[in-house]
């Protein structure tokens, strides 16, 4: 990968040099490259020892405020900016979701609706950056009002979790120790 991490020094070549030094195999499996305006801020936090690591990026607010928020998101894993960003079809198989739940059945159709609609806010303000708590602050504050108080504004989010992604293959135990018996 020639893409440059220092003046000196391309991704591929840092990568050779830590496996070099830490003498395990080190495979870069996903990254995104986050580019920065003028007028905007770059937030990093990687906690546990780089296992979670996040980088947010601030529209007018400075860096220690995107730091405050790259911690929050390291540690609340939010999915989305904003509501306006959850893709239709994960709204839909939520609604549906909370629409065949077993605490409304047999609830008349307006007062469920209401429910619902309650119940799919929850959940947009728990996959959202902007709607969650700030989780620095007294709880009852935004991220959104948190950075707005330091006059700006989120503009996207990176996380990542070691071993996030990747898939597990599930093996029934007791089959596999029949087949190995025989």
């Amino acid at each position: 990968m020639e893409l440059k991490v220092s003046e000196d020094q391309t991704l591929n070549e840092m990568i050779i040099h830590t496996t070099q030094i830490t003498g395990e195999k080190i495979t870069l499996r996903r990254f995104q490259v986050v580019e920065k305006a003028e007028g905007q801020e770059f937030g990093a936090y990687s906690h546990m020892g780089g296992r979670i690591s996040s980088v947010v990026l601030l529209d007018g607010a400075d860096a220690e405020v995107a730091k405050d928020v790259a911690m929050h998101v390291a540690a609340i894993a939010p999915h989305y900016v904003s509501r306006e960003e959850v893709p239709a079809d994960v709204l839909a198989h939520e609604k549906e979701v909370q629409m065949n739940s077993e605490d409304l059945a047999g609830k008349p159709d307006n007062i469920k609706e209401k429910m619902v609609e309650g119940r799919l806010n929850k959940f947009l303000a728990d996959i959202s950056l902007v709607d969650q708590p700030f989780v620095k602050g007294d709880g009852k504050e935004t991220v959104a009002k948190f950075v707005e108080s330091k006059g700006g504004k989120v503009v996207s989010f990176v996380r990542y979790e070691v071993g996030d992604g990747i898939e597990k293959a599930e093996t029934d135990f007791a089959a596999e120790v029949a087949a190995q018996i025989g």
